[in-house]
């Protein structure tokens, strides 16, 4: 029998709460929904106003695995829903605004994936975003490094740098800007890549080339594109373990000297929002939320 709950006056049926999802851990379907319930006060403030894709995982990393970005079959009528432009023709997409759309959503088990844009603005960054991806055996220890460089170069530009672990392997940078077309964040973006990897050739490699990348840190500029998307803030990702997208201080990043240092899961999030609170509400500042003044201008 499915249960039926109720979430802010809408009635949800969730189901298969049991199911084992996270193998390594034993974290099961009815701890993801959990998870979302008590991080959502962090967790929609980042999704808000930005067509949600969903990287589904319904039996868990060793089932099938794959994108919806098309409003699912049997949504609720009461899920926010909007027209957004692709190449090959408008499609409606779901926007994820409140905590009843958001146990819903997680009751599909999904990734969540956002672009750096919002709705109604679609060719225009509000975010930068740099997806720090180690080739082994380089880890997380060397995506610090390249996040500090990344950092201080993008502040000589006026811009703040926050970070968060990508919930996998990597580190992913993002910033606040005033809305400009995601062209020229793109090229922006891949200009700091490129002087990346000459101010630390034996650390980055700017280009996808697999052949370039063992023992590097692949700078990934290009999900600044319109048509890209990157993992949300304090999503969890597919895995062994409920690995999450987690924010962490520019002091941790500092510090890091090991994979573990820099690996959080869904069961250490509570505490780590009641010692930091949220991160990178900064950011929301700079993307209309707020004064604005914590948005820089690409220059």
């Amino acid at each position: 029998m499915t249960p039926i709950t109720e979430v802010e006056g809408r009635r949800l049926a969730l189901s298969n709460l049991d199911k084992v999802l996270y193998p390594a851990t034993g974290f099961t379907k009815g701890e993801v929904l959990h998870y979302y319930a008590t991080t959502a006060g962090v967790l929609l403030p980042q999704l808000r106003d930005r067509p949600v894709s969903f990287l589904r995982y319904p039996d868990g990393p060793d089932g099938q695995v794959f994108f919806t970005k098309n409003v699912p079959p049997g949504t609720p009528d009461w899920v926010t829903t909007a027209e957004v432009p692709r190449s090959e023709g408008p499609a409606r997409m779901v926007l994820v605004q409140d905590l009843a759309s958001l146990m819903w959503a997680a009751n599909l088990v999904t990734e969540f994936h956002t672009p750096q844009w919002v709705i109604g603005e679609p060719n225009l960054a509000d975010r930068l975003v740099f997806d720090l991806d180690p080739g082994a055996p380089a880890t997380v220890v060397e995506c610090c490094q390249v996040a500090l460089w990344l950092r201080e170069r993008l502040a000589a530009d006026g811009i703040e740098a926050y970070a968060k672990t990508s919930g996998s392997k990597g580190l992913h940078l993002l910033a606040g800007v005033t809305p400009v077309p995601s062209e020229r964040a793109v090229s922006y973006a891949k200009e700091l890549a490129v002087e990346a990897e000459a101010a630390l050739p034996r650390l980055v490699v700017h280009r996808m080339t697999r052949s370039l990348r063992p023992g590097k840190v692949f700078v990934d500029w290009s999900q600044n594109a319109a048509r890209k998307t990157t993992a949300t803030a304090y999503t969890l990702r597919v895995g062994p373990a409920p690995g999450v997208s987690a924010p962490v201080t520019w002091e941790e990043i500092e510090a890091c000297r090991s994979v573990r240092q820099l690996t959080f899961l869904a069961p250490d999030m509570e505490g780590r929002l009641e010692e930091h609170g949220d991160l990178l509400a900064p950011l929301l500042d700079g993307d209309g939320d707020g004064d604005g003044n914590r948005a820089g201008s690409v220059p």
